[in-house]
């Protein structure tokens, strides 16, 4: 088997960040205009949308998919389960959606079809009325682990979650859509991870970034934006100076995660430390934080960076998304409700919330239970 290409890199007009699509290369015609094409089996397409459109996206799917057929052009089984995922991409759901979830869907759901069954046919030729609990928990299975480049077998729990989450959506839209009598996926457990995610910051932590990145530089803008504004990644390279109301007083902005199914506007005070850190910088661009050249960072290009800034400090274990939890850890432990982290951080429901207010609870009843044990409470 041939090693896959790289492919190209491309940057999503939505503004939710870039995503590498393989096969794709990039070559110039006599005039010096760049042309895109997909290569793939001999084959040579060109994509002629605007790079990184809906419509670029598509054709760039449509060239994929089209060569990845069967050999003998088999065609698709009416009402099997490729059948469905078919036509749930041309559904009006599916694109509301923004251009990153599509992808990270058209990924799980053509894995899914291609995986094999015991009788040595595609899941996705077999009727999708025929699917049981049992055929889904074993295409969750199926992404639950993986082998890495060394050989060895290792977890992948949350790649198994989305797969089954994805599963689940399908299968709600064809209940919804074409009367569909049931949701196989539903009554299947998502895995539990022994893992909580990205490692939370300490204060400790905070402050030695702070030691290697001065008041002053895009990397110290870069930490207090993140920690005292709650955004995620895909926010924090749009926020700027047009954002700031009242005279430099608040920042109001919409969220990118979610935008094509509801419009959530933000409106937070700035705080005195981060208004230090934005003024030290005294930013001219329409966003606070730029690149060299002063365009506006991708999201994506923003993690890199920023991950390159905390290795710089010694923090090889500490992200952005870090920095998200441990500031709904700090609010969470100085009393904050649920209802005041949603505000502050954006959740829509309070089960996230209580994650972080239900350890916080507990790590203050501790402290209290523990002066029990003192020789005047026991009488030892």
């Amino acid at each position: 088997m041939g090693r896959r290409p790289k492919g190209l890199n491309i940057k999503l007009r939505d503004g939710s960040g870039s995503i590498t699509l393989n096969w794709l290369s990039q070559e110039w015609n006599r005039h010096g205009n760049p042309r895109i094409y997909f290569r793939r089996a001999g084959k040579r397409i060109q994509i002629k949308s605007a790079i990184g459109t809906q419509e670029f996206l598509e054709e760039y799917y449509a060239a994929r998919d089209g060569l990845a057929q069967p050999k003998g052009n088999k065609k698709t089984i009416p009402n099997s389960l490729r059948w469905l995922v078919e036509r749930y991409f041309q559904s009006p759901d599916y694109h509301r959606q923004t251009v990153r979830t599509q992808y990270v869907k058209r990924l799980a759901l053509h894995a899914v079809c291609a995986i094999k069954t015991t009788d040595g046919m595609d899941l996705g030729d077999k009727l999708y009325a025929s699917l049981e609990p049992r055929h889904i928990r074993a295409t969750r299975d199926a992404a639950a682990r993986k082998i890495d480049k060394d050989g060895k077998e290792i977890a992948t729990p949350a790649a198994a979650n989305t797969r089954l989450k994805v599963l689940r959506q399908l299968f709600k839209w064809s209940i919804d859509a074409l009367d569909a009598r049931s949701n196989p996926a539903r009554d299947v457990a998502y895995l539990s991870s022994a893992s909580e995610g990205f490692h939370t910051w300490t204060v400790e932590e905070v402050q030695t970034y702070r030691d290697k990145h001065p008041l002053g530089t895009k990397a110290r803008l870069a930490l207090d934006l993140l920690l005292f504004t709650g955004v995620r990644r895909s926010d924090v390279v749009t926020l700027g100076p047009p954002m700031e109301r009242d005279e430099g007083a608040t920042i109001a902005w919409t969220e990118a995660k979610g935008r094509s199914r509801k419009i959530k506007a933000r409106e937070l005070p700035i705080l005195p430390e981060l208004r230090k850190s934005i003024d030290a910088m005294g930013s001219t661009h329409s966003t606070y934080l730029v690149t060299e050249y002063g365009k506006p960072i991708t999201a994506n290009g923003f993690g890199a960076w920023f991950r390159k800034k905390c290795d710089d400090a010694g923090l090889t274990h500490c992200s952005a998304h870090g920095l998200r939890k441990a500031g709904a850890t700090m609010v969470a432990e100085n009393g904050a409700t649920e209802h005041e982290l949603m505000a502050l951080f954006g959740w829509e429901t309070p089960r996230e919330a209580a994650r972080y207010t239900k350890k916080a609870n507990r790590k203050h009843m501790a402290a209290k239970a523990i002066k029990l044990l003192s020789s005047n409470k026991t009488g030892t």
